[in-house]
């Protein structure tokens, strides 16, 4: 079982930046692979940003050059460095952990969530 909790959302200006962390808990860390997702009312949970368990990474189109996904084993935490934020950014952002080797790509990839942040980016 691991335990997820994301910090760092709130509500920033168009082109500011934030940073989000997860604090993970529980199994060892560095097994896991790790992703960013976010979701708007009535959407998909989408891929943002994800991790492997070797540093590779992956991005989907709209945030690549803007965010960075990177992770600290020692600490048991995956960042998300967000800059140039967007209002079409603005969604709440769920940490997720894998547990097959490799990267996820889709929501049914990942077995343990956080609660979510509130990312709100005003115009």
């Amino acid at each position: 079982q691991v335990q997820l909790v994301e910090s760092g959302g709130g509500l920033v200006q168009a082109g500011g930046s934030l940073r989000l962390s997860c604090a993970a808990s529980g199994r060892t860390f560095s097994s896991y692979a790790m992703g960013w997702f976010r979701q708007t009312p009535g959407k998909e949970r989408e891929l943002v940003a994800a991790i492997s368990q070797s540093g590779n990474t992956a991005y989907t189109d709209s945030v690549k050059g803007r965010f960075t996904i990177s992770r600290d084993n020692a600490k048991n935490t995956v960042y998300l460095q967000m800059n140039s934020l967007k209002p079409e950014d603005t969604a709440v952002y769920y940490c997720a952990a894998r547990g097959l080797y490799g990267l996820g790509f889709d929501r049914r990839d990942y077995d343990y969530w956080g609660q979510g942040t509130q990312v709100t980016v005003s115009s």
